[in-house]
């Protein structure tokens, strides 16, 4: 994933429904507490900090250490160890769907934002300061072996 250069407010003004776009706005601030980095547009994903991923195939790259999207369905908020490192947490959530690394929320006002304050964070702090060499599809584990 590469950073596009985009300005997050430039990419905004354009998310559609009006609703996606407030509840942008208002995780913003959210996610650049979390991370304490500035928002930066990595394609079409709002993303904060950064972290490279080397996986035992032998492919790496970058990608944000949190990320979110405003789609049309729902926010989508990355989750980059997996939903399944996120359980007790979803459970207090309020409501929201899930893939296998993603998350997403329709309405923000229906959800605790404290404990996706806490969600967000312990998918960060869950990248560390090395190369991450999991996937959330492989549920936060190495396929290689290592943590």
């Amino acid at each position: 994933m590469e950073k596009t250069g985009q300005s997050v407010e430039e990419h905004l003004a354009g998310v559609s429904p009006r609703k996606r776009r407030t509840d942008a706005e208002r995780l913003l601030p959210l996610f650049t507490r979390v991370t304490g980095q500035p928002a930066e547009m990595w394609g079409t994903v709002i993303g904060f900090g950064r972290y490279h991923y080397r996986y035992a195939s032998g492919h790496e790259g970058d990608a944000p250490a949190a990320g979110f999207a405003p789609r049309r369905a729902a926010t989508t908020i990355y989750l980059y160890d997996g939903v399944d490192a996120h359980r007790e947490r979803l459970e207090r959530l309020g409501p929201h769907t899930t893939g296998v690394g993603c998350l997403y929320v329709k309405d923000l006002d229906a959800v605790d934002l404290a404990v996706l304050e806490e969600i967000v964070a312990a998918s960060c702090a869950a990248l560390g300061d090395v190369p991450w060499p999991a996937r959330a599809r492989d549920g936060g584990k190495d396929p290689a072996g290592g943590s």
